[in-house]
């Protein structure tokens, strides 16, 4: 096969549709618009979510809570997780970064007690849990709130 040869998988590319250009294209007069109303003029149509004037949905529906813009949100990680570092390592979000285990940090770091720890190690992130925080003890290893 050579480069001048390369073809479209058939189906895959369909010819536009070219709208008033006589009658014998079946596409002629009323352009597949209909006729008259507000959708066969031009710049017709009407805005997402318009009911024809009756109260549209999102104005029938009642509005609950708020969007606190202040909100921080925490990339988890579970005790299990930790399991991969060496004993003794000292455990930081970027090592949970470029150990893949973390992807996107967000706002910070937050250890949760999900599962358990078997190796000593000293865990640094902005948040731990309490269980978290008696495990990691509890095999030997250290807490620091950054």
């Amino acid at each position: 096969m050579k480069l001048h040869e390369l073809q479209s998988a058939p189906g895959s590319r369909s010819t536009r549709k070219r709208v008033g250009r006589g009658v014998g294209s079946g596409m002629g007069k009323t352009s597949t618009r209909g006729h008259k109303g507000q959708n066969a003029r031009s710049g017709g149509g009407v805005r997402p979510g318009f009911e024809g004037g009756q109260n549209p949905l999102y104005r029938r529906l009642p509005k609950r809570g708020f969007t606190n813009i202040h909100r921080k949100e925490y990339a988890i990680v579970n005790l299990d997780d930790l399991n991969r570092f060496s004993a003794g390592s000292e455990v930081t979000p970027e090592a949970l970064l470029e150990s893949g285990i973390v992807k996107n940090p967000k706002d910070g770091i937050k250890i949760l007690g999900n599962g358990e720890i078997a190796v000593q190690l000293t865990v640094k992130a902005n948040k731990f849990s309490q269980s978290a925080v008696e495990k990691i003890q509890a095999a030997g290893g250290t807490t620091e709130v950054i």
